[in-house]
């Protein structure tokens, strides 16, 4: 499946699979595997754009009309480095090679129950998600749909600088998203101990994460590339709100 690229992008990780159903239950505890990559991969800061004089209130629409210093973006994997612009209204990424992953947390303010929703498209093979509970030292969980049609639901974990775990929660084919096309309106709720998923306005999945302990942190968002390249993606807006 196309989409496990993104999820063997990342040196040393673990990817723990679950069976899921097509309707909005919670779900159980999942299965453990092993994957190992075909090459190591390193975590580098990307950097951030231009200061900016003071942070947006805690709920907010980033239109991405200005830079904001409040982005700082990571890369993973990729013999190239992601570029990255805030043009014409657009957060604009760029992946000139393979097996690239990069993910841009607002470290402005954290959150615990948080829902954020994005309108994005992107070329018609990798990636592209929604981060939220971002914690640098505990982990994150990150919800990506991919452009064989299957949506996927992590936690990841920092383990060491370019050593990273991914335990997949959930992954799945979906009839609310059509193979080969990247251009949507995706929402992501971090509610309680549980992750409710959105896909064009319309509920897709709740899960119950009570177990994985991580209750609060940064909201942001993550793209992939996969075998074919170059890879764009392109973010028009992102609304951070009450869940």
């Amino acid at each position: 499946m196309e989409n496990m690229n993104k999820l063997i992008l990342i040196g040393c990780l673990t990817l723990t699979v679950a069976c899921q159903s097509a309707t909005l239950p919670v779900e159980s505890a999942p299965r453990a595997v092993t994957l190992t990559p075909p090459a190591p991969a390193t975590a580098t800061l990307v950097g951030s754009a231009t200061p900016t004089a003071s942070p947006p209130p805690l709920y907010f629409t980033e239109e991405f009309d200005t830079p904001s210093s409040f982005w700082e973006f990571f890369q993973t994997g990729g013999m190239d480095t992601p570029l990255t612009s805030f043009e014409n209204g657009i957060l604009r990424i760029d992946m000139p090679t393979s097996d690239t992953w990069i993910l841009g947390i607002h470290n402005a303010h954290t959150y615990s129950n948080i829902l954020i929703t994005a309108k994005s498209s992107a070329s018609p093979t990798g990636s592209i998600g929604l981060v939220c509970r971002y914690d640098g030292s505990k982990g994150w969980f990150e919800f990506n749909i991919a452009s064989d049609g299957t949506y996927s639901v992590l936690i990841g974990q920092w383990l060491a600088p370019g050593v990273a775990q991914y335990k997949p929660i959930d992954t799945n084919p979906t009839g609310q998203l059509e193979a080969g096309k990247l251009d949507h309106e995706f929402g992501f709720s971090c509610q309680d101990n549980n992750l409710i998923l959105y896909v064009n306005g319309m509920p897709l999945k709740k899960l119950d994460v009570e177990r994985f302990e991580l209750t609060e942190g940064n909201i942001g968002i993550a793209a992939a590339s996969f075998s074919e390249t170059p890879m764009k993606a392109f973010f028009e807006w992102i609304k951070v709100e009450e869940p």
